[in-house]
């Protein structure tokens, strides 16, 4: 059986462990922090990755975890009212997707897999020898057949294998920004947002939740400042939020307190090549398709799927990575294309755009094509969530 490594415990970690062991591979995956990752924001399960999840057994699960969101409130500086719409709207739904929080998601996955699953905790590779030998920031140094890096957007193991982040990162022109916070405006299952021009501020609670998450996006250049120095990223948070009305001092008064904070750019990630040698990317290490995209989680899933797939009919060296890669590639491309369309809609540039934008929000309950206007906005979402067949996997399980 071959031995692998996985680096990262994010989704497509916990993802491609589970279907290598499944397969009957011995994989070891290796974790930055001290534990399993919980709490982070809601993410939507789409399409091919929700089979995915079913065939993991964890379709009720999921659904029983969902965030259940009912509506987003648009409200301007003053904090009035404005404009109203439904989770059918906002949340793009197509009928073949889910709603969870991305902590919920990777514990039930980290449980499938604790028991016969070899974890390192609070480790991290630090190199990579072309002989498989890899080396860690405490462990004793270690032989695999392959490593998989699934590390995330700013991915040590893409790195270490094929070169500097700036060499892959595409920056979208925003930063975002999420913090748990204090849920000090009451809500149960529902959005709160307020939009200026270039920055765009929510908070929302799902359902179970005491608490609130706080989401900020907004315009900025490309650079970003280093992704393991909180305290000057919220400098910038606030200095980009400033002179925002509504509850937007309150929010990053607690954003400010807060433990669990997110800070990066809106960027992705684009390779000719995924794979090198011993070692092969996953998810958002290969392929980021950016937070705008809405399908980074489904990505992740769907990718670790087609690679433990592809490694078990073929082998490592057998044309199994040539395999994911021409499989994937077309799905990649096209949940890609999602994200910088979205993020028009969700940062506007001026606030004519933004009086556009309420516009139709609060005319679309009264038109009578409401339900088709619906589906041609979730239209291209479903199509990119669905670009991909999974009936030969689906055999060799």
């Amino acid at each position: 059986m071959t031995n692998i490594l996985i680096s990262g415990a994010s989704i497509a970690g916990t993802t491609t462990a589970y279907w290598l062991r499944r397969h009957g591979f011995t994989p070891t995956v290796v974790e930055r922090a001290p534990a399993i990752r919980k709490g982070g924001y809601k993410v939507d399960v789409r399409g091919a990755a929700l089979d995915v999840i079913e065939r993991m057994g964890l379709l009720d699960a999921v659904l029983a975890r969902g965030t259940d969101m009912r509506h987003a409130t648009h409200y301007d500086a003053a904090g009035r009212p404005v404009a109203t719409m439904d989770a059918d709207l906002f949340g793009g739904r197509t009928g073949d997707d889910a709603e969870i929080m991305r902590g919920d998601l990777n514990e039930l996955l980290y449980d499938l897999t604790r028991d016969d699953v070899e974890y390192i905790f609070d480790d991290t590779v630090t190199g990579i020898a072309e002989d498989g030998t890899v080396t860690f920031e405490r462990s004793a140094p270690r032989r695999f057949d392959l490593v998989i890096g699934a590390d995330g957007v700013h991915s040590v193991t893409r790195r270490l294998a094929f070169g500097p982040e700036e060499r892959f990162r595409r920056d979208l022109g925003a930063h975002i920004s999420i913090s748990t916070v204090p849920n000090h405006l009451g809500l149960d299952r529902e959005e709160a947002v307020h939009a200026a021009p270039g920055r765009t501020a929510n908070v929302y609670s799902t359902r179970q939740d005491p608490t609130a998450k706080a989401l900020f996006m907004w315009s900025s250049p490309s650079q970003t400042p280093g992704h393991r120095d909180p305290a000057r990223q919220k400098e910038l948070l606030a200095e980009a939020m400033a002179g925002v009305g509504w509850e937007v001092p309150a929010l990053l008064e607690a954003v400010r307190r807060s433990d669990d904070f997110y800070f990066d750019s809106v960027s992705q990630i684009h390779m000719d090549r995924w794979s090198r040698g011993r070692v092969v990317l996953v998810g958002d290490a290969g392929y980021c398709a950016s937070p705008a995209s809405g399908q980074g989680t489904s990505l992740a899933l769907v990718g670790a799927y087609v690679l433990a797939g592809e490694l078990a009919r073929h082998g490592v060296e057998g044309g199994g990575l040539d395999r994911y890669e021409s499989v994937m590639r077309p799905f990649v491309a096209a949940n890609q294309k999602l994200g910088p369309a979205n993020l028009k809609g969700m940062v506007m540039g001026s606030r004519l755009a933004i009086r556009f934008q309420l516009f139709m929000i609060r005319l679309l309950p009264h038109l009578p094509g409401r339900d088709r206007m619906i589906e041609r906005v979730a239209g291209a979402i479903h199509r990119a969530a669905n670009a991909i067949s999974l009936e030969d996997y689906k055999v060799m399980e």
